[in-house]
């Protein structure tokens, strides 16, 4: 069994993880942005490991992240303690309905619109950076950019402290692998109306680059 697999969305992402880590048995790859690309490229990667007689330990989704007001500021480091694919589902005069409240069977959801990450994984990440906020971390393939989209989500998800666009897809291939799955980010931004000159990518890119530390 080969060492911990660690998938950004860019390179940057991969470069700063690198930049932090001090186990070379660690692998870093960047994958692509959003769910489709994360899902295929990670499924493909562990089939690929597996059958060459090399599989990976453990999975881990890590980048920067928008962060709910009041629950994770710009530079916080994030663990996830479950990955929700958020805008998974239907629209309705009533409001959003998830798709597990659809009707349909778990198993053709990957297992649910929610995974839980490894707690034993998760455990040694909050020793290692005790600093750090844990709740959920939201997929969405659209980045939410209103006042209006940012309380709903906040209010269907109150446990939730940040939104990317990978981790649900990295977790659904990781427990179809039979691998243990965590998600580790940090924040760039707000989640909420779009502002570009809110952002501080310098800052959650340090960040990430001292989270990394403790994948090693």
């Amino acid at each position: 069994m080969t060492g911990l697999l660690v998938l950004t969305a860019v390179p940057a992402e991969a470069e700063a993880v690198r930049a932090g880590l001090t186990d070379p048995t660690v692998t870093v790859r960047a994958i692509g942005v959003g769910p489709a690309v994360a899902g295929a490229t990670t499924a493909r990667m562990l089939a690929l490991a597996e059958a060459a007689g090399h599989p990976y330990r453990a999975v881990v989704s890590a980048g920067i992240a928008g962060g709910f007001a009041g629950r994770a500021p710009v530079g916080a480091t994030v663990l996830a303690s479950r990955s929700v694919a958020a805008d998974l589902g239907a629209e309705s005069p009533t409001g959003f309905i998830p798709v597990d409240e659809l009707g349909m069977p778990p198993e053709l959801l990957g297992g649910g619109p929610t995974i839980d990450v490894d707690r034993a994984l998760l455990g040694a990440l909050r020793a290692a950076l005790p600093q750090a906020v844990v709740g959920a971390v939201l997929t969405v393939s659209t980045v939410t950019g209103t006042a209006a989209s940012t309380t709903a989500l906040a209010d269907r998800h109150p446990d939730a402290v940040a939104e990317a666009m990978e981790g649900y897809a990295v977790a659904v291939a990781a427990t179809q692998a039979g691998l243990p799955f965590a998600e580790l980010r940090t924040v760039s931004n707000p989640v909420g109306p779009r502002d570009r000159d809110g952002w501080r990518m310098r800052e959650a890119f340090t960040a990430l680059t001292e989270a990394a530390r403790a994948l090693s």
